[in-house]
């Protein structure tokens, strides 16, 4: 027998649709008018209220990736500059060029004025002194980050940046901001990774491309991540976490976004001798409902759902997962209101259940 803490319960999860003509690259939190934002590609940007009214932001306004509000500002990356809107009369009221430039994608700022930029393209780090919105200051502080950079955040407790990247078991590297310096904090055996954010507990959200999900580590990055999978999560990019509502925001690849709420309210599990327990919660199910299970070494997973005659609905994992928490959301599958059984197969060893969908 032996005692887990857990920390961490999805509790809310919804796809919301932003809008038909793009697909999500970024999505950025504003906490004082309680909203999120979302960019795409040359693509104007497009806003939601907190009762889910959405709107475009400002008359031909664009951003292509990154976003980040400071102060009474947000800015976006916009081809080879990052420009500034006010968020009150939505206007420009800054645009910083870039020298050089190649693929700005990733953006973060201290919340003193300065704003980093990664360059995709030519592996490069920018900070982009935005003190005086009137005459940005851009300078090139990383010149070659080796792996290719992509989300980007900034650790103010212990003055870096933290940023992921693209590629086969892209490493998670941080920038010292005193010298300058990259080192690798990770190695990972995730790939093509896209978006970074933290909430307010000391944990970093990563999404990933392959597989497709969202890995959840913590302040050290010692230790196998929690992972978070759900069919409705697609290309997950830059992702945000609103800390003030604790959100995650995830754009999607098929013009969605979804939101996942968290609540931190700490439990106390025992578990069997068997290698896993999986619990599924709350059942009848909901959108929010999801699998929970933990695995105490790095096995292939299978698990599957059939409806009532036996006939398989879905697949939601069918992969070597990593021995660490694990959580699946049933966040974008169609289920018909009545009784459905699940399946969880690891190692030859399997698990069945019952559930209802109301």
């Amino acid at each position: 027998m032996k005692n887990l803490i857990s920390t961490v319960l999805l509790m809310i999860v919804t796809n919301t649709m932003f809008a038909q003509v793009f697909g999500g690259e970024s999505v950025e939190y504003d906490s004082t008018g309680n909203r999120f934002f979302t960019s795409s590609d040359n693509t104007s940007i497009v806003q939601r209220a907190s009762n889910g009214t959405v709107s475009y932001f400002g008359t031909g306004l664009t951003a292509d990736y990154g976003m980040e509000v400071m102060g009474n500002t947000l800015f976006a990356i916009a081809g080879t500059a990052v420009k500034g809107y006010d968020l009150t009369t939505e206007l420009q009221v800054m645009s910083a060029t870039v020298p050089g430039a190649n693929f700005l994608n990733g953006l973060t700022n201290d919340g003193n004025g300065i704003l980093y930029a990664t360059d995709f393209g030519s592996k490069k780090i920018y900070k982009i002194d935005a003190t005086n919105l009137s005459a940005p200051v851009v300078t090139t502080i990383v010149a070659n980050t080796v792996s290719t950079p992509n989300g980007i955040i900034f650790d103010g407790a212990n003055n870096r940046l933290i940023f992921v990247g693209w590629g086969t078991n892209a490493p998670i590297k941080a920038v010292n901001l005193s010298t300058n310096a990259v080192s690798t904090l990770t190695t990972t055996t995730i790939g093509n990774c896209d978006g970074i954010d933290d909430d307010a507990y000391g944990h970093y959200f990563v999404s990933s491309w392959n597989p497709v999900r969202i890995s959840r580590f913590n302040a050290t990055f010692i230790g196998a991540p929690v992972t978070i999978t759900a069919p409705g999560i697609n290309s997950p990019a830059d992702i945000c976490y609103a800390k003030p509502i604790d959100t995650l925001a995830i754009p999607n690849g098929n013009n969605t976004v979804t939101f996942i709420g968290f609540t931190t309210t700490g439990f106390n599990e025992t578990k069997s001798g068997l290698d896993y327990q999986l619990s599924l919660s709350p059942n009848p199910v909901t959108e929010s409902s999801y699998f929970s299970f933990e695995l105490s070494k790095s096995e292939n997973v299978r698990l599957e759902i059939f409806d009532q005659s036996g006939k398989k609905v879905a697949t939601l994992i069918n992969e070597k997962l990593s021995a660490s928490e694990h959580y699946v959301l049933l966040s974008g599958i169609e289920l018909q209101k009545g009784n459905y059984v699940y399946r969880f197969t690891s190692n030859n060893k399997t698990i069945s259940g019952k559930f209802l969908k109301m």
